[in-house]
């Protein structure tokens, strides 16, 4: 009714246009200015977590707010080799301590578990006194949001601070949990928040889901690097209703999101991710075997995950440890810290674990198995396998122990009072899975060099086992890598791994948890099994009351009498108590705007907005019928709706 007024009065002044044009125009400029604050938001969290991280292991003395990359740059030495620099000082170095003796390792040690809990403690700590909604990845509850309910708090202006300075500590602890769910859950607040700028969304729910739906797809697009992936998120995975306007809005949000992360390039390349990387060399038809059969260990891999994580969620909302969430993220945060140190793979970040796992190997990849892949182009047995890469046996137990240890820890830290994502370990366990298995195939066809494909492929199969994403994740990992030649085997993967997982249970792990927490979600997705009927979830049920507003007998003290008793949104609307015929159905906020009309602008008394004809004749239907307290007007029929739109045809 609101934009009907405005468009009857554009021209009436020049004002009255210009108001006119910002109506139209509103949520264009609304989604423009979510992708640029969540792209600068994204860039700083980015570049605040690299620091932390990296205070983990020594600090640059000469400027303290460089992470160590940063601090080698600054130095006069020509090349950097990613370990030591005369800049930059790990923490037995600060205390006058050689760095390779027992002392030196004690002293890494020590900072490193320290700084694990210091970060850890202050994250819980934010989330518990100033945000409780800053916790998890955040997905779940923007699914069942953008599906029609209402969280009152969850988008609010402290949850999207707290998750973001929460996010940084996380991450920079040491935790087996990523910031690219929690970068969703972000975007979406600043979202809720600018939308109130903009009357047209902020008082609309329906309305301002169109553009949480294009804040779902900024946050992939700023957490992964991937725009288009970000919008195919958006529609496969979040959104429960997406019209083609919200695809060009998700889409116009999602590349200026990633415009304004690329200006502020937080990792220091030309790309938008940190573990780009690119692959040249092409697969041949047979190997799809393989990559099928990792489709199928990562199903089973994500399946188990989701029921253990799920069977420790309720066990921890049924115990004593979750009334003391804190202490359970410092015990959680002293388990992982003290196990991951002396493992070079669980020590350091996630990101940069998945980065060398996907790296290829050359002069600039120094890991113990790619010494072994270079060493490798003439053995043909166990003892000159060993002799040709001494470290490889070595790595290739590390890389099985890390693989176990990210397994479990992560299922124990997926829903601590911390923000936590499960993109990051995911990837990172399929990653090392299918990189152990390329290992293994290398040794029956040593002259093939192609296991780094098979970490790609294996991390895309592990998460899609957990999520059970298809579509976007393929665009998502196809953005991350480049691995334009790797689509097929990508797709064949995720397939299979979605098919296995679903063998097992049809939930992925955010409808997994919505159903733990109980959400008023239904999945449009799902096919409906049921074969009750409608009778059986009536509302009254037997035992329960039945508030209704009569037409003919109730006064206004009785109105207001119901409105103070009962704190149901709204009530149905009948002719008298002994008819019990339907007159219609009244929102509580309109009795309360009927009742004191001076806090509320005048009611509309006009019908129905078309805008909610179209979408009933774009949900399938062919003729509405009009009518007034139960009598037929008249009949509204999809050519003359289409007349209506286009006039002349």
């Amino acid at each position: 009714m609101r934009h009907r007024y405005i468009i009857k009065k554009k021209e009436d002044s020049y004002w009255d246009w210009v108001k006119s044009g910002h109506d139209a125009w509103s949520g264009w400029l609304c989604v423009f200015m979510v992708g640029v604050i969540a792209g600068a938001a994204a860039g700083m969290i980015d570049i605040g977590t690299s620091w932390m991280s990296d205070l983990r292991f020594g600090i640059c003395p000469e400027a303290f707010w460089f992470n160590q990359e940063q601090c080698c740059w600054s130095s006069n030495e020509t090349f950097y080799d990613g370990d030591n620099c005369s800049n930059w000082y790990s923490w037995p170095e600060v205390f006058n301590h050689v760095p390779d003796g027992a002392g030196a390792y004690i002293i890494s040690y020590l900072f490193y578990v320290l700084w694990s809990l210091l970060f850890a403690s202050l994250a819980a700590s934010l989330v518990m006194m100033f945000a409780p909604y800053a916790c998890g990845s955040g997905i779940p509850e923007i699914k069942t949001i953008l599906s029609g309910f209402i969280i009152r708090g969850y988008l609010g202006k402290w949850t999207l601070l707290i998750k973001s300075l929460g996010m940084i500590l996380a991450v920079s602890a040491g935790l087996s949990l990523g910031k690219e769910g929690p970068l969703v859950h972000v975007a979406c607040c600043i979202g809720n928040i600018l939308s109130y700028l903009f009357p047209k969304y902020g008082k609309n729910e329906a309305k301002k889901r169109e553009i949480l739906s294009a804040a779902a797809a900024v946050g992939v697009s700023v957490a992964f690097g991937a725009p288009i992936g970000g919008v195919l998120f958006s529609l496969e995975e979040a959104s429960y209703y997406f019209p083609l306007k919200t695809l060009w809005r998700s889409f116009f949000a999602a590349l200026m999101a990633a415009f304004v992360l690329r200006s502020i390039n937080p990792f220091g390349n030309e790309h938008l991710v940190l573990f780009y990387v690119e692959y040249n060399k092409p697969w041949i038809f047979i190997e799809l075997v393989p990559f099928i059969v990792l489709g199928v260990i990562g199903g089973i891999i994500g399946t188990l995950f989701i029921k253990f994580n799920i069977k420790w969620c309720r066990f921890r909302k049924m115990s004593l440890v979750g009334q003391y969430p804190r202490l359970e993220v410092l015990i959680v945060t002293l388990i992982t810290a003290f196990i991951a140190y002396p493992n070079p793979y669980t020590r350091m970040n996630t990101s940069n674990l998945i980065y060398l796992l996907f790296s290829q190997c050359g002069v600039a990849n120094n890991d113990s198995l790619c010494d072994y892949q270079r060493n490798f182009t003439s053995a043909n047995t166990a003892i000159e396998i060993a002799a040709a890469g001494p470290g490889v046996l070595q790595a290739v137990w590390l890389l099985a122990l890390a693989l176990v240890f990210k397994c479990v820890v992560t299922v124990f830290t997926l829903g601590i009072k911390v923000p936590c994502g499960l993109f990051i370990p995911s990837l990172a366990m399929g990653a090392i899975i299918r990189r152990l298995v390329g290992v293994g195939l290398e040794q029956l066809a040593y002259h093939n060099q192609d296991w780094v494909v098979f970490a790609m492929v294996g991390a895309a199969a592990v998460l899609g086992g957990v999520t059970r994403m298809t579509v976007s994740f393929v665009v998502i990992m196809f953005e991350l890598t480049g691995g334009v030649r790797y689509i097929v085997p990508l797709m064949a993967a995720v397939m299979a791994s979605k098919w296995i997982g679903d063998a097992f249970g049809r939930e992925g792990i955010y409808d997994a948890h919505i159903i733990l927490n109980g959400y008023q979600f239904l999945d449009s997705k799902k096919e409906f099994s049921h074969t009750t009927l409608a009778h059986d979830v009536m509302k009254p049920g037997k035992h329960e009351s039945f508030f209704v507003i009569t037409q003919d007998s109730m006064t206004l003290d009785d109105v207001e009498q119901l409105l103070r008793e009962m704190d149901h949104n709204g009530f149905p609307v009948v002719v008298s108590w002994q008819s019990q015929y339907l007159v219609g159905f009244v929102a509580r906020r309109d009795l309360n705007i009927a009742i004191n009309p001076g806090s509320h602008p005048s009611p509309s008394l006009t019908k129905t907005p078309m805008e909610t004809v179209v979408g009933m004749f774009n949900w399938g239907s062919r003729q509405t019928l009009v009518t007034h307290n139960g009598r037929l007007l008249r009949i509204i029929t999809k050519k003359g709706c289409s007349r209506h739109q286009v006039p002349g045809e």
